[in-house]
């Protein structure tokens, strides 16, 4: 299954054991069967809408807690971080030889 389902299973299972309850509890109070909260847990299975909405209640959470913590989607760095990140592994040296070189690069394109 994605890492997303992994991520939402390990965060299921964190505020059930917050919560003091088994999977069988758990499975009670939000009217689901136990399977599918240990596939849940284990990323095994993909959560509905409505499974996260019985999960919350029964874990007197909101909703958007189970979402809690969980990382944003990363987008690829800007060529400007590319570039930053390339230089910050360079020494000092290198860096106002760089430095020299783009801003020659710069004038030539100005001209």
């Amino acid at each position: 299954m994605s890492e997303l389902s992994k991520q939402i299973g390990e965060r299921l299972r964190s505020l059930r054991l917050a919560a003091g309850l088994t999977q069988e509890h758990l499975a009670e109070r939000a009217d689901l069967h136990t399977t599918y909260i240990g596939q849940l847990e284990r990323g095994e299975k993909n959560a509905t809408v409505e499974s996260i909405c019985k999960l919350a209640a029964a874990l007197q959470a909101p909703p958007a807690q189970i979402f809690a913590h969980l990382p944003l989607p990363q987008s690829p760095p800007s060529p400007a971080e590319e570039i930053y990140q390339l230089v910050q592994e360079c020494s000092p040296r290198e860096q106002k030889a760089l430095l020299a070189l783009l801003r020659q690069i710069i004038e030539y394109r100005r001209m």
